[in-house]
């Protein structure tokens, strides 16, 4: 490896790292604006992230960036699916860190890339080798244990899970950029989040701005950055550094929720349900430990 390219890889592991530390702390931000009703907020979000986004995909390809990803009729269909999926996703996660479920949305981000494999075995045709079948069945057993140990199916964490899981199915499928596809993604939703927000913020219902004051104003504007840039990192990081090194590190953002969740925000949790997580946990590293080893060997993973 070049020095040139040393130091990429090198730029790339701190610019990945530091954006699931922010995706990690996300809950701390979207408390801040607790008083918000949840839809007011993941529609701001919605309408300041197309905004930032769009930005910056004008700056980086011109005027022609949204007509050229709309050029195919089946890309077209797909992303207005994946923008309805990233926005509910958005919308119940912003309602349960405000709720008091950071805990259980946490469960859901550590779920998620094994349903992403249970997904690549069911719509892509992948094979999962042994040890990758039996980190799948003990996360299962994980989560039937918070299930019928509490009476509730975790459905937070189950929903959370399986909309980005959708998500990143339809957008590993489409040949598109990834900031390119959020930016299309946004543009399909701005107009009916900037109708919502008229109609449910106009002046005599004290919405935004004057109805939230200075600080939880700044703060929704400031949602559409603090949504847009930890993906162009994460796009940026990915190309710099090797997809099992980002599959590992993307851990820390669930852990840094969870610990939220547990020791800032002060929600329930009691050894029975650490039982299940730790299940989870161990389902976690027995399949991560295995892509890692199968990649040291230089081995193509399957999934």
């Amino acid at each position: 490896m070049s020095d040139a390219a040393r130091r990429e890889a090198i730029r790339g592991t701190w610019i990945a790292a530091a954006t699931f530390v922010l995706w990690g702390v996300m809950p701390l931000y979207w408390h801040l604006l607790k008083a918000v009703p949840s839809l007011q907020i993941v529609l701001h979000r919605i309408a300041w992230s197309a905004l930032f986004v769009g930005a910056f995909l004008l700056w980086r390809d011109g005027h022609g960036w949204l007509r050229a990803a709309l050029a195919q009729p089946r890309l077209r269909a797909m992303l207005a699916l994946s923008g309805l999926l990233i926005a509910f996703n958005w919308g119940l996660y912003i309602w349960a860190v405000n709720a008091g479920h950071v805990v259980e949305s946490a469960l859901g981000y550590f779920i998620n890339p094994l349903l992403n494999v249970l997904i690549g075995v069911l719509f892509l045709r992948e094979r999962l080798r042994p040890l990758q079948w039996l980190s799948v069945a003990i996360a299962a057993v994980g989560v039937l244990w918070l299930t019928f140990r509490f009476g509730r199916l975790p459905w937070i964490a189950l929903a959370l899970a399986t909309s980005f899981a959708l998500y990143g199915l339809i957008r590993k499928l489409l040949a598109v950029d990834s900031i390119t596809g959020l930016g299309v993604e946004s543009a399909y939703l701005l107009l009916p989040a900037v109708a919502l927000l008229a109609w449910s913020e106009a002046p005599a219902s004290g919405g935004f701005p004057a109805g939230y004051g200075a600080a939880a104003s700044s703060l929704l504007v400031l949602s559409g950055i603090v949504t847009a840039l930890p993906l162009v990192g994460f796009a940026y990081a990915v190309r710099r550094i090797p997809l099992a090194s980002v599959g590992l590190m993307q851990y820390i953002a669930p852990t840094l929720q969870f610990l939220i969740g547990v020791l800032v925000l002060r929600e329930d949790f009691d050894q029975a349900r650490l039982f299940g997580f730790v299940l989870i946990w161990i389902a976690l590293a027995v399949f991560a430990g295995e892509g890692l080893l199968r990649a040291r060997r230089g081995r193509p993973a399957t999934a």
